[in-house]
């Protein structure tokens, strides 16, 4: 699939820095891959967090942009928040 402007949505920020919803279909493994998230380019900032929600598997990831050079936007590999129910 593909970056869809849709599924972000800005939870909080100030100072520059911003923390971000983002839904999508997408595995991390494409979410995190360089240049999925370049059509925000102008939204995000260095060091931002998304909190990516994967509603095909489900899981839940934190990803934090790397680099933003106006056009072109890298996020981190992405830390998978554990999602257990043991009761």
């Amino acid at each position: 699939m593909a970056y869809a402007a849709s599924g972000l949505i800005r939870l909080a920020g100030g100072s520059g820095f911003n923390f971000w919803a983002y839904q999508t279909v997408d595995a991390i493994a494409t979410v995190n891959t360089a240049g999925y998230f370049n059509g925000a380019a102008n939204m995000l900032n260095i060091r931002d967090v998304i909190l990516v929600a994967d509603s095909n598997a489900p899981t839940s990831s934190f990803v934090t942009v790397l680099t933003n050079t106006g056009t072109a936007v890298d996020v981190s590999d992405g830390t998978a928040i554990a999602e257990t129910d043991s009761d």
